[in-house]
């Protein structure tokens, strides 16, 4: 069976699946691998050093599928902010149906995005933000967002201030919302995508899980450790700074909090932990689990195998599809 939702008929996909943007994760053979199972698979843009290498990338992914995917562009807060119009103009010229954003503020880049790719095709590519809280969900869609991926509390990487499961954030998004919306963080199966979808969701977004797939580009050890780990093993730390992040708790994980928790709100005692090069260097040469702080879910406890791609979007689907037709229908009876 295959299940229609707007988010299919908007992308032109099979399954109502998609595997969003991670730092590090999300590069060709992944995105394509996605795709081809008949779910949409993203491209991250700030992990590739320059415009051109995203270009590369999105290029060596048009190699390995002729189905659709998308790039991801996440607008959070840095010393020294990427170009980010210069990675736009890539996603423009390569034709990308659908861009991910994330970040405070997306108003200025929404409408870059918006107006160049009309201004270049003659339409508009799809916008599909990330956001932690309905109220921001809102301000997105009046600055021209077309889909939001609601991300609860269970999610790796920024879960926000709110502290809300999405158990509960996926219902209040499907009676406040105005746009489809996907449902995001601490997904992993196929109940869960029955679930998410009877919640009013149009689709899954999935990371975590999908890191622990045979494409994700990351060292064994790393998928390893999603695997050893169940929905405990994680911590969240920056929460003074305003920025929380779920990460994978280790050693580093807890002295950068150590450190925090001494002085809070201050970003320059955590940087030394914190650096991106510590965690690509885990996630592309050592496989280190322990010695960066790296971002991962809850959704740790349900992942148990490293399945292909292809297995696990299958297996998901299925199990979707069986939950609804089998078990929840079987639980209907009529009133005698």
């Amino acid at each position: 069976m295959v299940f229609r939702t707007k988010f299919t008929e908007l992308m032109g996909i099979e399954h109502p699946i998609m595997c969003g943007g991670m730092h590090h994760v999300s590069f060709a053979e992944l995105a394509a691998a996605v795709s081809n199972s008949g779910a949409m698979g993203f491209i991250t843009a700030v992990t590739q050093p320059t415009p051109e290498d995203l270009r590369k990338e999105i290029q060596k992914c048009k190699s390995l599928t002729k189905k659709p995917f998308g790039v991801n562009i996440s607008f959070l807060p840095a010393a020294k902010p990427p170009d980010y119009e210069a990675y736009i103009d890539v996603v423009i010229d390569e034709h990308i149906p659908a861009v991910e954003t994330a970040g405070q503020s997306p108003g200025k880049w929404i409408k870059m995005l918006k107006d160049k790719s009309a201004a270049r095709w003659g339409k508009s590519l799809y916008v599909i933000h990330k956001c932690v809280n309905v109220r921001h969900a809102n301000s997105a869609v009046a600055l021209g967002a077309d889909m939001i991926s609601m991300d609860g509390y269970e999610c790796a990487g920024h879960p926000g201030m709110d502290d809300v499961g999405g158990l509960l954030l996926f219902a209040v998004a499907a009676k406040q919302l105005k746009v489809p919306f996907i449902a995001s963080g601490g997904v992993g199966d196929g109940n869960q995508m029955a679930a998410c979808l009877a919640l009013g969701a149009e689709g899954i977004n999935m990371g975590t899980r999908f890191m622990a797939s045979k494409e994700a580009h990351i060292h064994a050890k790393i998928k390893q450790a999603l695997v050893d780990g169940d929905q405990t093993g994680t911590m969240t730390i920056l929460r003074s700074n305003k920025n929380t992040e779920r990460v994978y708790k280790n050693p580093q994980a807890m002295k950068c909090k150590e450190e925090e928790d001494k002085d809070p709100g201050n970003i320059n005692v955590v940087i030394k932990y914190i650096s991106g090069s510590l965690y690509k260097r885990s996630f592309q040469e050592t496989g280190n689990t322990q010695d960066s702080v790296w971002s991962c879910g809850q959704v740790m406890g349900l992942i148990d195998d490293v399945p292909s791609v292809a297995d696990l979007v299958h297996r998901i689907v299925t199990d979707a599809e069986s939950t609804i037709s089998s078990r929840l229908n079987g639980m209907l009876s009529s009133k005698l």
